[in-house]
């Protein structure tokens, strides 16, 4: 396992090796994050949710 800092409270957050860029993961400070790919290494973001798609 690897870790990241969380974006929200600055503590390592435990990721598997075979993490894919997208995946979410929840944080103990109650936050939803996204792993994100950036220049090659892996980072988090907060989790927006799902917007509504209406065909457009």
């Amino acid at each position: 396992m690897g870790t990241v800092k969380c974006p929200v409270c600055g503590l390592d957050v435990e990721v598997p090796e075979d993490v894919i860029s997208g995946e979410l993961v929840e944080h103990d400070c109650g936050v939803v994050l996204e792993i994100v790919e950036s220049g090659g290494r892996l980072a988090l973001r907060v989790f927006g949710g799902v917007e509504e798609d209406w065909g457009e």
